[in-house]
């Protein structure tokens, strides 16, 4: 499947928003990197990391202007995913709505499939 043809991805509008505020804070050319890492209390975790660079591979979303890039093994690991943003009294923190998921911690950061 090519990328133009679906992206299996998405951003949603309150993500785009947090993300473009970020990175509009950072050097020019700073992109927001999401992947799926081994690790948590689930098994699999998501990092988040402001990179300078992107890989040939690398799915890139747009948000707002700004460029969030999926590494093409995660993006297999987040196949259907929204990445979105809760601002709650408990907290504010990026969120991946994965369907994939069959298990999910607390915290909302690590995963199992």
């Amino acid at each position: 499947m090519s990328v133009t043809d679906q992206i299996p991805v998405s951003v949603s509008a309150r993500a785009a928003t947090k993300i473009a505020a970020i990175l509009a804070k950072e050097p020019a050319g700073a992109m927001l990197r999401v992947a799926v890492e081994g690790g948590g209390c689930s098994g699999f975790q998501y990092k988040f990391d402001i990179v300078a660079a992107r890989e040939d591979d690398d799915l890139v979303l747009d948000a707002d202007g700004y460029s969030v890039l999926i590494d093409s093994v995660s993006v297999d690991y987040m196949a259907g995913s929204e990445i979105d943003f809760s601002d709650e009294l408990i907290g504010a923190a990026f969120k991946i709505n994965n369907p994939n998921a069959t298990a999910s911690c607390g915290c909302g950061t690590s995963f199992s499939l």
